[in-house]
């Protein structure tokens, strides 16, 4: 397949430059593989850091910044960063009153983040951590145990970071980052799948034609699949699969994300069906985003986030942000 690159090994290197030389408010560190913001440490402020295999973007680097994270670590493609990128991204921007972690619920992921903590904790840096599982398509997969993480690791990361900005102390923005993930839910759809930069062909085999419903960010099996679906059809299941856990009582946030390669032409008509979905069943949209946020390189398909949210969760949300990726208010 053809790839905008030039060699396999080089290409989270590459990328690191270019996010630098386009993103003069970041501080990018291309050999020890961290992203932080520039005016990092803030006095009194809680650093959140995130982290994981590039070939999500703008996931994660692309939302360090104002109201969002305080650091990033990318690891190679679809893997894990280590935990010294950890601990050299919490000690760049550690004011004192501690640190995040937001961990998405891959086994690597979850592993070095526990050992960056007690590394880290060593060093006099207070940590707390939050794991990201809200995908309802599987209990268990390829890549962890338990449920995967995907499109909620967005709203925690925007309202926690919001919180933090406004000089909440770590153990209120643990828990808000907590409530954010309790209250979320994500199942995403391939219509076809992705090719790493080291394979150059597709990771897994999926047949013109045909579907995968509930495949994961990295190109995890799913439920099932079928023959290829309407939008109408495949927001149908979907949204009933999200729903059926969740069973929201709140207005909710709604993110109607693209794997990759899903244009937004199409996104956007999927975001209809999505909608209608949610009024037939009685739910109220208080926000909608729609756009390519949590990707699988040039995987096409979309996913859906639904999460419940209160008031002070919700004027979190439109808090103002500046990031590569994300942004509004400022």
């Amino acid at each position: 397949m053809k790839m905008l690159i030039n060699v396999a090994e080089t290409v989270v290197a590459d990328a690191l430059r270019g996010m630098a030389a386009a993103h003069p408010e970041l501080l990018v560190d291309v050999e020890n593989r961290v992203i932080a913001r520039r005016d990092a440490p803030v006095e009194g402020k809680v650093a959140i850091v995130s982290g994981g295999g590039s070939g999500h973007e703008p996931l994660h680097g692309g939302f360090v910044g104002h109201g969002m994270l305080s650091a990033a670590c990318p690891g190679e493609v679809f893997t894990s960063p280590v935990p010294d990128q950890m601990v050299r991204a919490a000690a760049a921007v550690d004011s004192g009153a501690g640190v995040l972690f937001v961990v998405k619920n891959y086994t690597g992921d979850v592993l070095n983040f526990d050992m960056a903590a007690e590394l880290a904790e060593d060093e006099g840096i207070q940590v707390a951590k939050v794991l990201v599982n809200d995908d309802v398509a599987v209990t268990d997969s390829l890549y962890t145990a338990g449920r995967r993480g995907t499109g909620a690791t967005l709203f925690i990361e925007k309202i926690a970071g919001a919180a933090a900005e406004e000089g909440q102390p770590l153990e209120r923005v643990e828990a808000i980052a907590r409530q954010v993930n309790a209250n979320a839910r994500s199942f995403g759809v391939a219509l076809s799948a992705c090719a790493t930069p080291a394979k150059g062909s597709p990771t897994f085999d999926l047949p013109p034609g045909e579907l995968e419903l509930g495949v994961g960010i990295h190109g995890e099996p799913g439920r099932e699949r079928r023959a290829m679906m309407t939008s109408r059809e495949i927001a149908d299941f979907s949204v009933d699969a999200v729903l059926e856990d969740l069973q929201p009582s709140d207005p909710v946030l709604v993110l109607v994300n693209g794997m990759g390669a899903t244009p937004l032409l199409e996104l956007y008509g999927f975001n209809a069906e999505v909608q209608r979905v949610l009024t037939e069943r009685g739910v109220p949209v208080a926000r909608t985003l729609v756009g390519n946020y949590v990707t699988s390189l040039d995987m096409a398909g979309a996913s859906v986030t639904v999460c419940q949210v209160d008031e002070e969760m919700l004027r979190l949300w439109d808090a103002p942000v500046s990031t590569a990726g994300l942004r509004w208010g400022m």
